[in-house]
């Protein structure tokens, strides 16, 4: 169920001669995300094609109500809409991963220099770490709807995941044609997050490449990082908030938490625009959010297992936090108020005021009044 899927192969330096050590081998890593993932449910190919136009048809739909409700505009030379199957979307998600890390790569060769493994231990190392971000996204792969990719680098793109949003239609026995615009919907709103307010990509991109650096661990810090782990595993478990949080530093863990406040207002407010379209463009609305909200809270066995551990608990409260902060600020400014928030980086909201709209209200408006 593809429209157009993301196939550029990214070789790796095989670290001989002198070179920069591979650390991961993407072109591995999208081998083996293409080998292992479920394609997903079995259609015919005149099914496909027509899920593909209709999922075409919900994106181009959903331009005008995100507009007209979130009053902001995408450009109209923003890159249309691509429809992919699970190893087209971990195709465009390795190149995103390659380029958000290149940064990294090149701090961790810098720190090996005069030290660099042989040509064989390199490639070996890239295709092992290439095997486990394969296997990473190909689990991703089963759960994503949609996303909009900011491709660091690259072209970024909307894309919509045919099969997974079909599976989950099915499984939630909810109406197809709505539920495909409902997620529409929520995709187009990051597409508009991303395109009318111009420097958010960049700050986004910045913010977690420099993180990432930091977070780098040095051939010294493996050993601590280790008995970390090993420590507050049960942390993991109980927080849900993944096992970068427990190895980062408590800087570090405020800087995650900046990104996660930001990240937590961008769903939630696509949340908030995609449920105030209304029964108008959707008549099973109620319904659709009803049953999905269930679907998130669901996950059991195994599969909430890898959820405590990479963070997706975390993720399904961005959801609700950041939902109950745009609706909150609404509340007391009114849709032009809130919009204040795309104003600049300053006035995004910090992570106190995720959970206390009223302090970021106070602290960008002040005393103003503001008509809805």
């Amino acid at each position: 169920m593809t429209d157009t899927t993301v196939t550029t192969d990214t070789g790796a330096s095989d670290g001989s001669r002198g070179g920069p050590v591979a650390y991961v081998d993407y072109a591995f890593a999208k081998r083996t995300g293409r080998t292992i993932v479920s394609p997903g449910p079995q259609v015919s190919s005149a099914e496909a094609a027509e899920i593909v136009a209709d999922l075409r048809a919900a994106a181009a739909g959903a331009v005008g109500p995100v507009a007209e409700t979130s009053r902001l505009h995408a450009p109209d030379d923003a890159p249309a809409v691509l429809v992919v199957d699970r190893a087209g979307w971990i195709d465009a998600n390795v190149d995103s991963f390659k380029a958000m890390l290149d940064p990294v790569v090149d701090k961790l060769n810098t720190r090996k220099k005069g030290q660099a493994p042989s040509a064989t231990a390199s490639a070996i190392g890239g295709k092992v770490t290439g095997a486990e971000m394969g296997g990473l996204l190909a689990f991703f792969s089963s759960k994503v709807l949609g996303q909009y990719d900011l491709a660091p680098g690259g072209t970024p793109r909307l894309l919509l995941v045919a099969p997974n949003i079909v599976a989950t239609e099915r499984r939630l026995e909810v109406d197809p044609t709505d539920f495909r615009r409902w997620v529409a919907m929520h995709e187009e709103t990051h597409r508009v997050q991303f395109t009318a307010v111009p420097w958010l990509r960049d700050h986004m991109v910045g913010r977690t490449q420099s993180l990432a650096v930091d977070l780098a661990p040095t051939p010294e810090d493996l050993t601590r990082r280790f008995e970390q782990l090993t420590k507050n595993l049960p942390e993991v478990f109980s927080s849900g908030e993944g096992i970068g949080q427990i190895l980062a530093t408590p800087e570090q863990k405020a800087r995650i938490a900046e990104i996660t406040a930001v990240m937590s207002l961008l769903e939630g407010h696509a949340d908030v625009v995609m449920d105030d379209v209304g029964p108008k463009i959707i008549p099973s609305v109620d319904e659709i959010r009803r049953k999905f909200e269930q679907r998130r809270n669901g996950a059991v066995g195994v599969d909430r297992l890898l959820r405590k551990l990479l963070g997706l608990e975390a993720k399904m409260r961005q959801y609700r936090d950041g939902a109950i902060f745009v609706r909150a600020v609404m509340d007391q400014v009114g849709r032009d108020g809130f919009n204040a928030v795309w104003t600049s980086p300053e006035t995004l909201p910090r992570p106190a005021e995720i959970v206390e709209p009223a302090a970021w209200v106070r602290r960008v408006h002040g005393g103003a009044d503001f008509l809805r």
